[in-house]
């Protein structure tokens, strides 16, 4: 083969290469082409209202929960409010005086969730473990955590977020659950709020129970300084009158007037009868005159000292009063020992009574270790959101329909 047929040959071959180049090359333009088509096929059903308003909000969201949001875990405990069972104790009058009283459990129950979502209950858990600080973390995402600069009302309203209490009307059982950006923070913070919630029911109790015996004490205490009181008034009533007994003297007395009367009777018969027989002027009709005479002076003083002041000066009294006073100090004094012994009895009932009163948060169930994240739940949160776009984007047009229809 010669010269020229090898030149031939390679420019067939050439020419067949630029061919096939030629068509590569068009090909690659072609598929370019439909892919920008495609695409913009693609953007086309994007660009809607159906696509904006509801189809790129839900991909955004379903991106956001799915490989961003920061998973929390949620620890659960359950507690409740025990007393031991026991009407109140006290003698009724003493009870409608303090006015004392069983409590309602479901007072307490409200009582522990107050607490429990109160700002001491906060302040308490952020010195204890930095409750701030973790919710403040960076292993949560932009939008679930607490910044720094956010207020204390801030915070509150957050840590009542990650925080939930509820209660059992029927049972009176509390549920907390807590929540946290780890397992072991969401059991540590549950741990600590069942401890702080137990020590502010129990501090409840014990100065309620202190309260209780502080006002039955004092009550106790005025009683015996009411006894006290009588003792001395009626001690040194009888130690100024000299009398041991007043009743006991005013009876003597009442007794030698009742007895001179009946002399004086008897000797007014005897004189009735001997004048009868002598004349008036008889030594013997003398002698009963002046018997008689000394009978009914010694009557005289006699219903004096009954009726009379001896030393109006001096502010005594006669014996009537005196035994009136002295009746009126016994009296007292009888009362006194009454209201005392009542006191005393009520006392020791009701200091057993108040510790029996004493509350106790126990706890049904102890903070449990999560293992999975109980949050986000994407797939509810993704499906919640879709049908509330819907349900907008339905009610929007149909809206818009009514609106162009009248138009």
């Amino acid at each position: 083969m010669n010269n020229a047929e090898e030149n031939k040959i390679d420019t067939s071959e050439s020419k067949k290469v630029s061919v096939k180049s030629s068509f590569s090359v068009f090909n690659d333009k072609v598929s370019s082409i439909k892919m920008k088509m495609a695409s913009n096929s693609y953007l086309k059903h994007i660009i809607t209202p159906l696509g904006l308003f509801v189809l790129l909000p839900i991909l955004v969201y379903s991106f956001y929960q799915i490989t961003w949001a920061s998973p929390r875990f949620e620890s659960q405990m359950q507690l409740i409010v025990q007393q031991p069972d026991g009407m109140s104790t006290l003698d009724p009058s003493m009870a409608l005086l303090t006015g004392l009283g069983a409590t309602s459990t479901n007072s307490d129950t409200q009582i522990v969730q107050s607490f429990i979502n109160s700002n001491d209950m906060l302040s308490y858990l952020d010195e204890k473990i930095s409750l701030r600080e973790h919710f403040e973390s960076n292993e949560a995402d932009v939008f679930s955590r607490l910044f720094s600069w956010q207020s204390k009302e801030d915070f509150s309203q957050y840590y009542k977020s990650m925080v939930e209490v509820s209660i059992d009307e029927k049972s009176a059982i509390i549920t907390v659950k807590a929540q946290g950006f780890n397992s072991e923070f969401a059991t540590l913070l549950a741990t600590e709020i069942g401890n702080k919630a137990e020590w502010y029911i129990n501090d409840i109790g014990h100065q309620l129970a202190d309260a209780q015996l502080a006002f039955i004490k004092q009550e106790h205490l005025s009683v015996e300084t009411r006894l006290i009181t009588a003792q001395t008034e009626l001690l040194s009533f009888q130690q100024k009158y000299n009398l041991l007994n007043p009743e006991e003297e005013g009876k003597a007395l009442a007794q030698i007037v009742y007895g001179i009367e009946a002399q004086i009777a008897s000797k007014n018969t005897e004189l009735t009868t001997l004048k009868g027989v002598m004349s008036d002027v008889a030594p013997q009709i003398i002698n009963i005159e002046n018997q008689i005479k000394a009978y009914q002076e010694q009557l005289r003083f006699e219903k004096d000292r009954l009726t009379q002041q001896n030393n109006t000066d001096a502010g005594d009294l006669s014996v009537s009063q005196v035994l009136a006073k002295f009746s009126d100090l016994k009296i007292e004094l009888e009362l006194a020992i009454k209201g005392f012994a009542s006191s005393t009895i009520s006392m020791e009932k009701s200091r057993v009574e108040a510790y029996r009163q004493l509350k106790y948060l126990i706890q049904i169930e102890s903070p449990t270790e999560p293992e999975d994240n109980q949050y986000p739940k994407v797939m509810y949160n993704i499906a919640l959101l879709s049908v509330i776009l819907f349900l907008l984007y339905g009610i929007g047009r149909i809206v818009l329909s009514t609106f162009n229809e009248l138009k």
